[in-house]
């Protein structure tokens, strides 16, 4: 073979190892990189949302819940304020310890309702209703649960169990640190709250119609009935819950048409 074929055959086996090199690795582009971390991003932020609205959902249930769906102990129905503003630090105006405080709730088309207050036993208590009282802001409100042989409970500015005011107070009974020797029989005055906290009392209340001491330790009483329970009597008896828990129609709750609070001098 003369020596330009054998040069000629040597720069083809060259040339063709060159071709068959091993193929160059795809390297992903500074756009796409961008591109996927902005997808992650994106579906992140949308599963801590969906998070934050299950968590909240549920949370808005439990509100709703009672605190024993026994139709002998059912308990006083979860009130609740928001969430973004409670503050269970909350200290009302103190009161005068050398008065007896009363309140007069009057009830649109059935009477008055007056009720003694204890603020001995529970001051934060009593204070927080006589100042709500005093502001006007029960003015208007409704008894919006009602279960004859049990209690009338109201104060929710929402009107279904799951308002408040601005501001909830210290659960003053003994479950919660406090002492509070008022039992919950016929024509107590007892705060409602829900069972998430026992610092989540703020606006709604409730009067026992019938002997409910299986109360006693849960729920701040501060209070009893001293004229009208023939009205709270009344008003059970023609009541007409939609559901077990008590429930009442907006259009049929009986209306506070104020609270009115008034003392005397305490004798010495």
């Amino acid at each position: 073979m003369s020596k330009k074929k054998r040069a000629s055959k040597k720069k083809h086996k060259t040339a063709v190892k060159k071709t068959v090199s091993e193929p160059v690795k795809n390297k992903p582009s500074k756009g796409m990189i961008a591109g996927i971390i902005a997808a992650a991003a994106v579906i992140l932020a949308a599963l801590i949302l969906l998070i934050v609205f299950l968590t909240n959902n549920n949370n808005e249930e439990q509100t709703n819940d009672t605190i024993s769906s026994a139709p002998e102990s059912s308990a006083v129905s979860e009130s609740s304020g928001s969430s973004d503003t409670e503050s269970s630090s909350y200290s009302p105006a103190s009161l005068d310890e050398s008065k007896q405080y009363y309140a007069d709730i009057e009830i649109q088309n059935e009477g008055t309702i007056t009720v003694a207050l204890d603020y001995k036993t529970a001051p934060v208590t009593t204070a927080n209703f006589v100042g709500l009282a005093n502001s006007g802001f029960y003015d208007g409100l409704t008894f919006h649960r009602i279960m004859e042989g049990f209690m009338m409970q109201g104060g929710d500015p929402k009107g279904n169990g799951t308002g408040g005011s601005e501001n909830t107070i210290v659960g003053e009974f003994s479950a919660n640190g406090y002492e509070n020797n008022i039992s919950h029989t016929r024509g107590t005055i007892s705060m409602a709250r829900n069972s998430l906290s026992m610092d989540s009392a703020s606006s709604q209340f409730f009067i026992v119609q019938k002997d409910s001491t299986f109360l006693d330790g849960q729920y701040a009483a501060f209070g009893h009935v001293t004229s009208g329970m023939e009205i709270v009597d009344k008003i059970c008896s023609e009541a007409e819950p939609v559901d077990d828990n008590g429930s009442i129609e907006s259009s049929k709750q009986p209306v506070i048409t104020s609270i009115k609070i008034r003392t005397e001098d305490i004798e010495e």
